[in-house]
């Protein structure tokens, strides 16, 4: 998520008004995710939900629809990707990508609704937001009653970068999907529980809050925590420390936002979060095929100076932050936001953030103007990144 560059096709066009699809939904239209969805097996999901909202007379019915299909989506896709049930279509079921344009086609006719009874744009906003929260597992994470196990909580990302190349996967939301409700042993033989949610990639929702609200209630329960996203080329990254800065890529909406990470309380907010990971364990571990590093670069400003300087072990004393190991985009924000949040909290688990390899493409399918949605080196690059990661969680929840 950090180190990609916006290129390629133009951009879509912003939403200009109330009642009209967003950015991100106005991809919809592409052939490419149109694809997905029907080799996905999810291309009835839209229509399906449109004929419901047609039969809603009253907001509360509305919202007991929204609550019943959001949450039917999170499950019906983690059953997918895990074996459970039809595949639905020949995309193979690791794939993340047609919960993504599912979900994407439910929040647009939900925008669109022009039900008979009048439903304020609060109230539709409202309707959006926890059709957001169910279909990403935000309010279904369900450790079991009693003791005896450990519990760990993992998020993932939506695709970006979709203007570059609309047929882009996510491994890190793929990896929430193989893994939501999952038990494991961890490297020390413990019985542990995996819970996973997903978040947007979209500037405007971690400003509101997103993160904080999601996870305030979960962390308290957990025994540990991973904030993950895709990375660079090639490479695992146990990212050190976390920076309190916006860079202002373009999200998937085309919005930017450059600045201090906007939190609660800014006058207590520190301009670095670090990693209670054990990450030398994670590193000398033999995880998988992919290198693992402990990354401790940041972009700083140091005490009393005004120009950025790169350091690469760790910000020094009084600095402000510009990036942290992660970048200054939405992954190095979550990782910001979640230790933070641990911090303020009071919580002394393990938590901080992973960053995973790039999902590539077969070099014989690189190019996004002529390539195929999907291939055998893609799909076995995302299978090994979700093993990897999966060995990872064992390492660090020990």
């Amino acid at each position: 998520m950090t180190f990609c560059t916006l290129l390629g096709p133009a951009p879509a066009q912003a939403a200009t008004g109330p009642g009209q699809a967003t950015v991100e939904e106005q991809r919809l239209e592409r052939p490419a995710a149109k694809e997905i969805l029907e080799r996905g097996g999810f291309a009835d999901v839209a229509p399906g939900f449109a004929r419901e909202l047609a039969g809603a007379r009253s907001y509360e019915a509305a919202r007991r629809l929204v609550e019943r299909e959001g949450s039917g989506l999170w499950r019906r896709a983690v059953d997918r990707v895990q074996g459970r049930g039809p595949a639905g279509g020949d995309l193979s079921r690791d794939d993340d990508r047609p919960l993504y344009w599912a979900r994407l086609g439910l929040t647009r006719e939900l925008r669109l609704w022009q039900p008979e009874f009048t439903l304020t744009e609060a109230n539709r906003a409202a309707l959006l937001d926890r059709l957001e929260q169910t279909s990403r597992g935000q309010t279904s994470v369900n450790y079991p009653a009693g003791g005896g196990y450990k519990r760990i909580l993992l998020t993932g990302f939506d695709p970006f970068t979709l203007d570059r190349d609309i047929r882009i996967s996510n491994p890190s939301g793929a990896t929430a999907l193989a893994l939501d409700g999952t038990w494991i042993r961890t490297a020390d033989g413990q019985l542990a529980r995996i819970e996973t949610m997903t978040f947007p990639v979209r500037w405007q929702d971690f400003a509101d809050g997103v993160v904080e609200r999601a996870l305030t209630p979960v962390l308290p329960k957990v025994d540990a925590f991973t904030t993950v996203s895709q990375g660079r080329v090639g490479r695992i990254d146990v990212e050190r420390f976390n920076g309190a800065w916006r860079g202002g890529f373009p999200d998937n909406d085309n919005a930017s936002s450059t600045g201090p990470v906007p939190v609660s309380d800014p006058a207590s907010q520190p301009q670095w979060t670090r990693t209670t990971l054990p990450y030398q364990d994670i590193v000398a571990g033999a995880t998988g095929r992919f290198p693992v590093y402990d990354h401790t670069d940041v972009t700083e400003i140091p005490a009393g100076g005004t120009d950025a300087v790169d350091r690469p072990d760790g910000p020094t004393p009084g600095s402000t932050a510009r990036a942290g190991g992660g970048g200054d985009y939405l992954s190095n924000e979550i990782a910001y936001r979640a230790t933070l949040l641990r911090d303020r909290l009071g919580l002394s688990v393990p938590g901080g953030h992973v960053h995973t390899p790039v999902l590539e493409f077969g070099p014989a399918n690189s190019d996004p103007a002529t390539g195929s949605v999907t291939d055998p080196q893609f799909v076995r690059n995302r299978l090994d990144i979700v093993a990897q990661i999966r060995a990872i969680v064992r390492a660090a929840a020990r």
